[in-house]
């Protein structure tokens, strides 16, 4: 039995299995270790991750707010923290607004990391989208990005 939801059900049925054919083409293309590969990085994929989290913010953060990014637990956030930070990767600052707590920020070298790897990753995606006009493109993201983020929000109920 259908229920009658004004289209929405045609709308998913067009639309989930699109999202499932873009998840499987990063996962079988192994997008994640091809681009690390070819940037020059010897990293673990949650490692790298990290790394991305704190590039993309383009200022310190906290380890909570790392993970809240990242989708993760704070402990989880700080194993890979200690990972880098011995790799010279990334350092801990004092919170100019809190002189107890401490910010994680990029060194040089892990800005430097994360640049060439994301580089790579944005090479690949604008060539796959290179006959897509600029207003396409916008488009695309705006409507991503609400997606992504009504989804998480209304998915949060099921977390544990």
């Amino acid at each position: 039995m259908t229920t009658d939801t004004g289209g929405a059900d045609d709308l998913l049925a067009a639309l989930l299995p699109r999202l499932s054919q873009i998840g499987t083409a990063v996962n079988r293309g192994k997008l994640d270790e091809r681009a690390m590969a070819a940037a020059g990085v010897t990293l673990e994929r949650p490692a790298m991750t990290v790394l991305n989290v704190l590039h993309i913010a383009g200022e310190p953060l906290r380890v909570g707010e790392i993970a809240t990014r990242m989708q993760v637990v704070g402990p989880h956030v700080t194993r890979q923290l200690n990972t880098l930070e011995t790799r010279g990767l990334v350092h801990r600052v004092t919170d100019p607004n809190d002189s107890r707590a401490r910010l994680v920020e990029l060194t040089p070298q892990g800005r430097d990391l994360a640049t060439r790897y994301l580089g790579v990753l944005f090479g690949w995606f604008t060539e796959a989208l290179a006959d897509w006009t600029p207003q396409d493109r916008r488009t695309l993201t705006a409507l991503l990005a609400r997606f992504a983020d009504d989804v998480t929000a209304h998915l949060a109920r099921f977390a544990d």
